[in-house]
């Protein structure tokens, strides 16, 4: 635990956390039913990022001897990446995205301007939540990197499974099945390429899969 008090780590996480509180400001600008203050929603966002960031900077490189940046990705990864990338927004545009639109229409963007948003907003905060942070802290417990993907793994799942029983109108259990599945092979090779090519990797694989939101708004 010393480690999270560690200037460099303290430094670090700082301004993480700053730049993914100013990434994630215009999905807060647009959220139609926030009732809190931006400035409190934003003060949220960025203590509870500086939180995460801390866990990732103090104990992914410690335990898995591995950078949590890497500039030279090697072309193989980022082929890797990118196809993965392609085929999971197929996918999802194809096959689950318009099952789920209809129980839960507010999480697709209306516009460009909400799918910049909510693209920022997945890059900057939902990947520190749900792979970045979580693993740090798990392969720092149980100093084991297939424990710690597969419950990283689990934690996602639990917040789709979270998420459906607070629609209105709860997923089907077969499509339900099927989403947890894809989401299943999307965080393991999320972590597998991060493990590998580091966040800017992921950050790669996640932008190509939001892109398949802009088919659906006549982009591409």
């Amino acid at each position: 635990m010393r480690r999270l008090a560690q200037p460099q780590v303290v430094k670090h996480a700082a301004i993480a956390a700053a730049l993914s509180a100013a990434l994630t400001l215009p999905r807060m600008l647009l959220w139609d039913k926030r009732v809190l203050p931006l400035w409190y929603v934003e003060a949220i966002v960025f203590f509870g990022g500086f939180v995460l960031w801390a866990f990732v900077f103090a104990w992914h490189t410690e335990y898995t001897r591995r950078p949590v940046f890497t500039l030279k990705i090697k072309p193989s990864l980022f082929l890797g990446a990118t196809v993965a990338g392609l085929l999971a927004a197929i996918a999802l545009h194809f096959w689950l995205d318009p099952l789920i639109r209809r129980a839960a229409p507010e999480d697709f963007p209306a516009d460009i301007q909400h799918w910049v948003a909510s693209t920022l907003f997945a890059l900057a905060f939902t990947q520190l939540f749900l792979v970045y942070a979580p693993f740090a802290w798990l392969i720092r417990l149980f100093r084991n990197e297939q424990i710690a993907t597969w419950l990283t793994v689990a934690l996602g799942i639990t917040v789709l499974l979270l998420r459906n029983q607070s629609l209105p109108t709860q997923l089907p259990f077969s499509l339900l099945v099927e989403s947890m599945g894809l989401r299943i092979a999307v965080a393991y090779f999320a972590i597998w390429f991060y493990l590998r090519g580091g966040i800017l990797l992921v950050w790669w694989l996640g932008f190509l899969i939001e892109t398949r939101h802009l088919l659906s708004l006549g982009v591409l």
